[in-house]
């Protein structure tokens, strides 16, 4: 088996199950548990640097993690948070090992399920931003956000209640009405969970359309490459 590495604390919570589906998932195919490095950074950082858009210290802030699980022995590695991938294309050309991103496992789900147009729901600097919606749109997917204020509202709630394992039932009220309302007014056929702690608070049987739980679909795909043969790759 390959040894994959992780950057975690981004956040916690999203770590905490990256780790437990991960190796339960492996034990399940194979009896035996991998080998596994994590390199535990915060998610605050990584959310200031993006309010600064000082992307270039985001860059080096997180190769310094990379690299210590390169250090550490890790045949490829990915981040446990979405928003880090804001400089995904940076971090990936300079990194001493593969990382395999979750915004491309993403979107190779919706392509095969079909999708034309989704509703993108994450931490501010993801759904104001463009690295997510111009993955999708290569392939022909549509991406529609919340408006302003909503959107404002969800990364709030992600910083100060999800991040920290809280699930509040009015908040969720709230985030059911938006993406309810993405799906009537959007016509988006599918609701993006792209934020890995969103999990905590929707899911399918919550929501008007289905939902793309992005973690789940990229930790299925992580499984797969630490049993396959061969050289990793990113592609």
């Amino acid at each position: 088996m390959k040894k994959l590495g992780l950057i975690g604390g981004t956040g916690p919570e999203s770590t905490i199950e990256y780790y437990r589906q991960i190796e339960y998932g492996v034990q399940a195919k194979t009896g035996r548990f991998p080998h596994l490095a994590i390199e535990s950074l915060s998610v605050f950082d990584v959310l200031r640097f993006c309010d600064e858009k000082d992307y270039a210290g985001l860059t080096a802030y997180l190769l310094k993690g990379f690299q210590a699980l390169a250090d550490a022995g890790a045949d490829f590695a990915c981040l446990t948070g979405i928003t880090p991938h804001i400089v995904f294309d940076e971090i990936s050309e300079k990194s001493p090992i593969p990382i395999i991103s979750i915004v491309e496992t993403a979107c190779e789900r919706a392509k095969m399920l079909g999708y034309g147009r989704i509703a993108l729901l994450g931490t501010y600097p993801t759904m104001k931003g463009s690295f997510f919606q111009k993955t999708f749109r290569a392939q022909g997917i549509e991406v529609v956000t919340p408006l302003e204020f909503e959107m404002r509202y969800i990364g709030e709630k992600i910083e100060t209640e999800l991040e920290l394992a809280r699930v509040v039932p009015e908040t969720q009220q709230r985030l059911r009405a938006i993406s309810d309302r993405l799906v009537s007014d959007e016509n988006a056929q599918a609701i993006v969970l792209g934020c890995t702690e969103l999990p905590l608070i929707l899911n399918d049987s919550l929501t008007a359309a289905p939902c793309l739980d992005v973690m789940k679909i990229h930790i299925e795909k992580l499984i797969s490459m630490i049993l396959a043969d061969g050289t990793v790759n990113s592609d």
